[in-house]
């Protein structure tokens, strides 16, 4: 879905809610912010920092923002603690270990970092998710339906860990959901028809 003249700012630490319903641009908004696609015209500034527009495009890993998706997005090759580590591959080894077993026992999964993805609840692999998106203490989360494909009881779970983690580190939290109730949780909800912003 294209979005045409979409525009807001988030504040530092705000919890933000891009609400609409399915095909209404919301993803594609999430994506642009965090260069996974490339706008055809505009301006993107994640921290105050131009990172796409007036001939710019900075890449995803060097825009400090953390992504989550419904999918949970994990590599099922990889351990719980391995998907944590693999953004601080540039680390030393000791270090991307300890902040990774860091990261796993702050979800409440310290006990199955060696777990792989296909072993592990979808609520479980979503705090994988998120461990692994914060690891890198990004300046802004995005996460697309990070409940869509989780029982009430573990999507609370998770939003609550995120709510927590913004909190903790004033991290910018924007969420893409469907969910009325989700978005009544937040700050503040962008609600999008259309590919625009109708509030």
């Amino acid at each position: 879905m294209a979005v045409d003249g979409v525009g807001f700012d988030v504040p530092r630490g705000e919890v933000l809610c891009l609400l609409g319903p399915s095909g209404c641009g919301k993803s594609t908004t999430l994506r642009i912010a965090a260069g996974l696609e490339r706008p055809d015209s505009g301006l993107v500034f994640v921290g105050g920092r131009l990172v796409d527009g007036e001939g710019r495009h900075e890449p995803p890993e060097t825009r400090r923002v953390g992504l989550m998706f419904q999918d949970y997005a994990l590599f099922p090759h990889l351990s719980a603690k391995e998907n944590v580590a693999f953004g601080l591959n540039r680390r030393p080894r000791a270090e991307r270990e300890a902040r990774a077993d860091a990261e796993l026992a702050r979800v409440g999964l310290a006990a199955l970092a060696d777990a792989y993805p296909h072993t592990l609840s979808g609520g479980e692999q979503q705090r994988v998710a998120l461990a692994r998106a914060f690891v890198v203490r990004p300046k802004l989360l995005l996460a697309d339906e990070p409940t869509g494909s989780l029982d009430t009881e573990s999507g609370d779970s998770v939003i609550e860990l995120m709510f927590e983690l913004n909190r903790s580190f004033g991290t910018t939290l924007v969420m893409v959901t469907h969910d009325e109730h989700l978005a009544a949780r937040c700050v503040r909800a962008v609600r999008l028809s259309g590919g625009r912003i109708v509030a």
